[in-house]
């Protein structure tokens, strides 16, 4: 896969030559690679924001270096000198622009998107990107605004770093142990099981007797209750997309013990619990 990033503020990026993204890079699984936006402006400036029309507080990032950047990189993605978007068998590479008006990135999107052959993020800065940019590069990308969460950051930057690191872990041979990847929070719409490590006793606190046992059928058993109980405590919203249809017995009595019941295969809180 290829990445590449957009930012007047390239050294924001730094962290990606660390950990395990750092060292997929290194070994070739990873071809990342972070351009500075002033670098395709045509003024002594090096100018990439001016007012907003209309009028309002803040700067707007002017289009033409952003259309001349994401030319420039989605041709190098192709090894097509003649630009982005023309005819031929290979996809559109994907640009992806963060912003809090984007659609949520979740566990799903990472996956989707590692699939992709090119992904390109546009980090924008002050009151954003002139919307004919992304109007204009739908023609040569499949344009995706997406959010990290309801909040506003400062720039794309820090969600850059989050989205790509979650993206490069899925890809193959990123991590060391893939079934990891299969156990972790929302790789099933539920949230992970806590864990725990040695000594079995620390500070009058013991590890669960069942993770002791040996029994590797009671441990699965009680990791896979665990994951209901958190789930249910730290994150409701997630139950109600879950699909409970097929749950074993003893899985819908710990729902049950939990104040949710099964109705047509979906989790249904009591009013009581």
């Amino acid at each position: 896969m290829r990445i590449d990033v957009v930012s007047i503020f390239p050294e924001y990026l730094a962290p990606l030559e660390l950990s395990l993204i750092g060292k997929a890079r290194q070994d070739g699984l990873l071809d990342l690679r972070v351009h500075d936006l002033r670098d395709f402006t045509t003024d002594r400036h090096r100018t990439v924001d001016d007012t907003p029309y209309g009028g309002g507080a803040g700067m707007v990032m002017k289009p033409e270096p952003w259309a001349q950047a994401l030319t420039a990189v989605a041709a190098e993605g192709s090894g097509d000198a003649a630009g982005a978007g023309d005819s031929g068998d290979a996809r559109k590479p994907v640009l992806i622009v963060p912003s809090p008006a984007g659609e949520r990135f979740t566990q799903a999107t990472a996956h989707q998107l590692a699939e992709e052959e090119q992904l390109v993020f546009a980090c924008g800065r002050y009151e954003g990107i002139d919307e004919r940019v992304l109007e204009w590069a739908a023609d040569h990308f499949t344009v995706r605004p997406m959010s990290l969460g309801d909040y506003v950051l400062n720039g794309g930057e820090v969600a850059v770093l989050a989205m790509v690191e979650a993206i490069g872990r899925l890809l193959p041979g990123v991590v060391g142990n893939p079934e990891s990847l299969v156990e972790e929070s929302h790789s099933d719409g539920l949230l992970e099981y806590p864990v725990y490590t040695k000594p079995s006793s620390w500070r009058d606190r013991d590890v669960p007797a069942v993770l002791l046992s040996g029994n590797h059928g009671k441990i699965a058993q009680w990791r896979r209750h665990e994951q209901y109980r958190r789930t249910a405590e730290r994150r409701p919203d997630l139950l109600a997309e879950f699909d409970a249809g097929k749950l074993p017995r003893a899985d819908r009595t710990a729902f049950a013990d939990l104040g949710y019941d099964v109705v047509d295969g979906r989790l249904k809180r009591r009013p009581d619990a």
